[in-house]
């Protein structure tokens, strides 16, 4: 009965043959296919090397230069608060979403909690507390202060930085130009009015600000 139901398939003629070919053709490629791959895993393995525990690096920050011995991993935001005392850079959601951690590297604004401070490495960083010269406030500090600017005053160092940057890029002229180029950083106390009069009135001003 079962034999009915299921009479037993006899192969054709060139079925093995073509087996035989795909079962070749396949293992042919593969051995083609492996062959470049192996190369660049090989070279990377013999020439690259991977940092391990900490290291010595060198940071140019506030015109000074410091030499810190730190695991590769931490960020630019931790060098600075616990192992330079600088403090006045704050760590608000360490996720690059509030702001209250920027600094300038080479002039541009960046977020320091997503910055590895091995990567800042020769170049130039600065922090709220290389914007003063001496006792001379800079003059986006004094219209924060004039403008009230701030009310809990955390998120402040880093509006500071992001709105000296934003002046200097040229993104202050207008008022909702100044709002978008400014939106990176959050003032949880609703400071928002304030903080855009002190940087539009410094958009204004003649003075160069460095």
């Amino acid at each position: 009965m079962s034999d009915q139901l299921h009479p037993p398939t006899s192969s054709l003629p060139g079925d093995d043959s073509r087996r035989t070919f795909m079962k070749q053709a396949g293992g042919l490629l593969g051995f083609t296919l492996a062959a470049p791959l192996a190369g660049p895993a090989e070279r990377l393995t013999a020439y690259s090397s991977v940092l391990e525990g900490p290291s010595e690096m060198s940071l140019r920050i506030n015109g000074q230069v410091k030499n810190l011995r730190l695991e590769p991993r931490t960020t630019l935001l931790d060098a600075l608060r616990e192992y330079l005392d600088l403090t006045g850079t704050k760590k608000g959601c360490d996720h690059g979403q509030c702001g209250a951690c920027t600094v300038h590297v080479d002039g541009r604004r960046i977020n320091s909690c997503l910055t590895l401070a091995v990567m800042a490495q020769g170049k130039e960083i600065t922090t709220i507390e290389g914007l003063a010269k001496g006792d001379e406030l800079h003059p986006m500090q004094e219209a924060f202060l004039k403008h009230d600017g701030f009310q809990c005053g955390y998120c402040t160092p880093g509006q500071i930085m992001s709105a000296v940057a934003c002046v200097k890029e040229g993104h202050a002229t207008t008022n909702d130009q100044c709002r978008e180029w400014m939106s990176g950083n959050l003032c949880r106390c609703g400071a928002y009015p304030n903080i855009l009069a002190a940087v539009r009135e410094v958009a204004g001003q003649s003075r160069i600000m460095n």
